[in-house]
């Protein structure tokens, strides 16, 4: 397991952030805020797919008004997206379980005040959301759109909220691009304990967004950085929670359901392994324990490869092994391997409960 550096524990409703917590998926609806029935539609969808906290933009003031009846439909944590107007941030504060604001657009130094006070008086969170694309002037013109900008708007507006006696902080410094993220979040780590919340921002499409925050926010993982995540995808809300759960375990910071190991296609394989892999991933979906599964196509790399896994397959020519823990368990036609496979991660997956 990943050795996370030490951060400050925050509450976001229920659910904590930084620490010894696991790190939290997050996500946000589309929809128009004050459309509450799609919103709320939107966040039942997220809870479903397994999203640890929601976050609404909050544009107008029949967003901000519309966050109590939001609220009194759905059971995930509520984060309200506040730009440029802090009033909607003070009408919000009364509702939601957080607030983000962009110091690069919220205003002066009394309208931040105000939030903070408001924020005070449910000792509810504020993240910091620092964005390479609406960065204060002075640090544009300083250090021009770079991680060392970023980095110093952040420190700055840290300060403030701390001389304000506030500390209930979460930070995320988010770039389009991967480089940027990356090195300001590094940059920033070792100066502080409050819990980051790690993105790259506009990172497009399902496929450019996935390899993009499989990059950057695998990279970060890999080095402890990161206490709660999203990947921002343009397209369903769903498929954001799926790269971010994908990421967390492959990386290595998550232990939660099956790592499947199985072969590249090539030449060798004997069996069809493309259906099998295809529908045992379906089979099991559902299965939370973290396990290593190996589905191996041909006697190359089947035994040596099963022999590691928890549960695999190790296909021949019309014929396959079923083994468990290294040990052959059961010598089947290839039309009964799958049934028999799922079976024992089933049973074994059971044991974790």
């Amino acid at each position: 397991m990943i050795k996370r550096y030490p951060t400050k524990k925050i509450y976001v409703g229920s659910v904590a952030v930084g620490g010894d917590a696991p790190i939290s998926v997050q996500s946000m609806t589309f929809s128009k805020t004050s459309d509450v029935t799609s919103t709320v539609e939107q966040i039942k969808r997220l809870h479903f797919a397994g999203c640890d906290i929601v976050r609404v933009a909050v544009p107008q003031m029949e967003d901000a008004l519309a966050l109590k009846s939001i609220k009194e439909q759905i059971s995930l944590p509520l984060v309200a997206d506040i730009h440029f107007n802090h009033r909607l941030a003070l009408v919000a504060a009364e509702v939601v379980e957080c607030i983000r604001i962009n110091p690069g657009n919220i205003g002066s130094k009394e309208r931040v005040k105000e939030v903070v006070k408001a924020c005070q008086a449910r000792n509810i969170p504020i993240r910091i959301g620092v964005n390479s694309g609406s960065l204060e002037k002075e640090f544009l013109n300083r250090y021009g759109q770079t991680a060392e900008a970023m980095v110093a708007s952040a420190e700055y507006n840290i300060k403030y909220l701390e001389d304000l006696g506030f500390n209930e902080i979460k930070i995320s410094l988010k770039a389009s691009d991967v480089e940027r993220t990356v090195d300001a979040y590094r940059m920033l780590r070792p100066k502080n304990n409050y819990p980051f919340h790690l993105g790259v921002t506009e990172a497009g499409t399902l496929f450019h967004a996935t390899v993009k925050s499989a990059i950057g926010l695998g990279s970060l993982l890999l080095d402890g950085i990161g206490d709660t995540m999203r990947v921002s995808i343009t397209g369903e809300l769903e498929e954001e929670i799926k790269v971010a759960r994908a990421i967390l375990k492959d990386s290595g910071a998550a232990k939660d359901g099956l790592n499947i190991i199985s072969c590249p296609t090539c030449g060798r394989i004997e069996a069809d392994l493309v259906s099998a892999v295809g529908e045992i991933e379906e089979r099991t979906a559902h299965i939370k324990a973290p396990l290593n599964v190996s589905v191996m196509g041909c006697v190359v790399n089947a035994i040596g490869e099963a022999a590691h896994a928890d549960v695999a397959i190790a296909y021949g020519k019309g014929k396959g092994l079923i083994m468990v823990k290294g040990e052959v368990v059961a010598n089947l036609d290839e039309s009964e391997l799958v049934d028999r496979f799922v079976a024992e991660v089933e049973k074994m997956a059971s044991e974790f409960q």
